[in-house]
């Protein structure tokens, strides 16, 4: 795991992708597996991830997950 996530920075950096953006991109995906896991139950998501509900809710409005793309 970390030499996979070694390769990723080293990539990302060699792309000139900066640090916020690339913070964003990891914590949309992180969110978006933990509601595919717990299908859709924002509840338990919550719990998966370490995070109050109410934060959860915030960062599904401020990524737009859920949404049709």
């Amino acid at each position: 795991m970390k030499q996979k996530l070694e390769y990723l920075v080293e990539e990302m950096i060699d792309r000139r992708i900066f640090l916020d953006e690339a913070l964003d991109e990891f914590e949309k995906r992180f969110i978006q597996t933990a509601l595919t896991k717990t299908r859709g139950n924002q509840t338990k998501a919550a719990e998966v991830l370490g995070v109050k509900r109410n934060t959860l809710n915030r960062k599904i409005g401020q990524y737009k997950l859920g949404e049709p793309q």
